[in-house]
């Protein structure tokens, strides 16, 4: 957004922080898509093509489901796409309907995870996470680039191009979509 003449009323920092804010949103809301959907079947709810889960359970209401993910922990790890196909094989017949799109974004749920705990908290693991991260996204050494700087570089695996942070958000909606079709 520009002010009269051009300039900004936003610092780079600003800009900074809001795209981050940004992407930490999608990535809150694919867990939260997750952990909805989970329950949804959980508790009988057909795809929203009329597929019908076929479930090893029947909890009696919708806590209860979430206790069952939970189980003895403080919380499930929806971050953790492993976890998911896990959950979903114990409750679901062949994993369906998360199994086959989660298997298809695997990569991409674990470069997720690796930008998240870069917002999260910067050590010397993290730093090194994304940077072999950049390196596999731009194809040459990126040394100290921040998940700002990822996300708003464009991806060159994109045609057309697009942003690092728009290519991922693409790819989450398609398999949220997948999922919710079954």
């Amino acid at each position: 957004m520009a002010a009269t003449g051009g300039a900004s009323y936003f610092t780079s920092r600003d800009h900074e922080q809001i795209t981050v804010a940004a992407f930490l949103n999608v990535f809150i809301a694919w867990e939260e898509f997750i952990e909805a959907s989970i329950g949804d079947f959980m508790m009988g709810e057909a795809t929203m093509n009329g597929g019908q889960p076929v479930r090893y359970v029947t909890p009696p209401t919708r806590d209860h489901a979430g206790k069952m993910v939970i189980h003895m922990n403080r919380y499930f790890d929806y971050a953790n796409h492993e976890n998911i196909k896990k959950l979903a094989n114990l409750y679901f017949d062949t994993g369906y309907p998360f199994n086959t799109p989660i298997n298809s974004l695997t990569q991409e749920l674990s470069d997720l995870k690796i930008m998240r705990n870069a917002c999260a908290h910067m050590s010397s693991t993290t730093k090194a996470a994304l940077e072999g991260l950049g390196l596999r996204i731009f194809g040459s050494p990126q040394a100290g680039i921040t998940v700002y700087q990822m996300l708003t570089a464009e991806d060159p695996r994109t045609n057309p191009k697009v942003t690092v942070f728009a290519a991922y958000c693409d790819k989450l909606l398609v398999t949220a979509e997948l999922v919710a079709l079954g």
